[in-house]
């Protein structure tokens, strides 16, 4: 059992709501990142996606359009995000993590190289919001060949509908509802018909269903938490860290509150 799945197992057990965060790898630096780790980890955080700077990044929105050109010019890029990885896990990170990116990262890299260099430094979950399902056989075929690959985690949205199914056939570790149409960062103008969405992707899902994009307080999600398994925030949670100088201190703050709040 991967570390997600172990996560979300005991939350299911104590009956608890996940709460998944979303850095920028190297933002400022990468020191700074593995610090901001490490104090989302003594808050109770969940799980922790981690971005991997690119250039077009087309699923984001101006703040992680910025964290991400920023990182670039100080030097980030995935070699140097894999070092990350390994250096947080070798110090006691425990904490699930999962590498959110565009598929030219790993294709250029090579699937191949891409999966065993995330076997070796301890990721557990992939988000490749640019791969459609129709396109994801030949990382499928990678990451099957080693019970250690991450998971690829798989996205559905408002306009899903009759794909749903088949998104979650197979699915595992948990699904990430994207709450609107658009890019990330928008704030809490989620779409229209949120609520029968989410309804019918849990009705069918057999596995925790995430909600994402938009998302800031865990007031935000409160009229859905009856039917979503836990929330994402990328955005607001960058936001806050440039405005506090990317303190240790104002991720435990925020990671301890929102999942405070979240299972209230």
């Amino acid at each position: 059992m991967n570390r997600i799945e172990e996560r979300l197992a005991a939350l299911k057990e104590e009956g608890k709501k996940a709460f998944i965060t979303y850095t920028t790898a190297g933002l400022p630096d990468y020191d700074t990142t593995k610090k901001i780790m490490f104090a989302q980890e003594k808050a109770g955080i969940d799980i922790m996606e981690i971005g991997v700077p690119f250039s077009d990044p087309i699923a984001d929105g101006p703040v992680i359009q910025d964290a991400s050109f920023k990182a670039i010019q100080n030097g980030a890029s995935l070699e140097g995000t894999f070092t990350m990885m390994g250096e947080v896990r070798k110090a006691g990170l425990n904490s699930p993590v999962v590498f959110m990116l565009y598929y030219n990262t790993v294709y250029h890299y090579g699937v191949e190289n891409f999966v065993n260099k995330c076997i070796e430094n301890g990721v557990d979950g992939l988000i490749i919001p640019d791969l459609p399902f129709e396109e994801q056989g030949e990382i499928k075929d990678v990451l099957a060949k080693n019970e250690k690959s991450p998971i690829l985690i798989q996205l559905v949205s408002p306009v899903s509908k009759g794909r749903i199914p088949m998104l979650l056939e197979n699915a595992r570790g948990f699904v990430y509802c994207v709450s609107q149409m658009g890019v990330t960062g928008k704030g809490a103008n989620f779409h229209s018909q949120i609520r029968e969405y989410l309804t019918e992707v849990k009705k069918e899902s057999k596995i925790p269903v995430m909600m994402g994009f938009g998302i800031r307080t865990a007031a935000d999600v409160a009229p859905l938490e009856d039917i979503i398994d836990g929330a994402i925030v990328g955005s607001h949670f960058i936001k806050l860290l440039e405005a506090n100088n990317y303190s240790e201190e104002a991720a435990t703050d925020y990671v301890a509150t929102f999942k405070k709040e979240l299972n209230a």
